[in-house]
């Protein structure tokens, strides 16, 4: 008799060891739901690549409210006053997505830019940053260069002055190779 209740204590003991382990581990793709709203970007950093001084960039960043209520975007701030930002005004609800639209004038600007856009709202996780990157390069030089415009690169095709220039590159290259022989 003290053999079968010892057992019968010693089962339950590990089945409950069993049960608070099996508890504690969780899926690593297991996601704990928010209380209250939570915002989610696809994407928080945004590389333009380089551009020539003048050109504007216009990009729009999509998030979801992946919490529990809706979520309101109060203000942007940004870095610079050439970075100017537009946002889903109306509360998104849970399950729900919006946009926040940045556009970066690079005129007067030169070199590398890292343009921060501070997204404040009611979000759980508090406020969150999304950014442009990339390199303005100078007018002179960008014209200078056999490069494709933002434009035709953006759309994969030459346009009629970028085929131009790549024409008169090729064209000094044979002539200096000419004359070397």
């Amino acid at each position: 008799m003290k053999k079968a209740l010892i057992l019968a204590l010693s089962l339950s003991l590990a089945g409950l060891a069993a049960q608070a382990q099996s508890a504690a581990v969780k899926p690593a793709n297991a996601q704990e739901k928010v209380v209250g709203p939570q915002i989610q970007f696809d994407e928080v950093k945004y590389d333009f690549g380089s551009i020539k001084q003048g050109d504007v960039v216009d990009h729009t960043f999509k998030f979801k409210n992946v919490g529990t209520q809706p979520l309101v975007i109060s203000n942007i701030g940004v870095s610079c006053g050439c970075t100017t930002p537009d946002w889903t005004k109306d509360p998104i609800m849970p399950g729900k997505s919006g946009m926040i639209s940045a556009k970066f004038n690079s005129a007067g600007k030169m070199g590398m830019q890292n343009k921060v856009l501070t997204v404040e709202s009611n979000s759980a996780g508090g406020n969150a940053m999304v950014s442009l990157v990339g390199e303005v390069k100078d007018a002179a030089s960008a014209n200078a260069s056999p490069t494709m415009s933002v434009e035709s690169k953006a759309n994969g095709v030459m346009d009629e002055k970028d085929a131009k220039q790549k024409s008169k590159i090729g064209d000094s290259k044979i002539k200096a190779k000419r004359k070397s022989s």
